[in-house]
């Protein structure tokens, strides 16, 4: 059961971030890559730190 609860960490972080990230770029006025590269860095740091937390 320990790692279904941190796939729905996951889940439930990817989801508060874009919804983030969504707010900020709209007050930023970024264009729509720069809100993809940023979600992208962010997925590929969450996961880098869930694959730590696997050790």
């Amino acid at each position: 059961m320990g790692d279904m609860d941190g796939i729905v960490m996951l889940v439930l972080l990817a989801i508060l971030c874009a919804f983030v990230v969504q707010k900020v770029t709209g007050w930023l006025r970024l264009s729509t890559p720069a809100r993809g590269a940023i979600m992208i860095v962010f997925v590929l740091v969450v996961l880098a730190l869930w694959g730590q937390s696997l050790k």
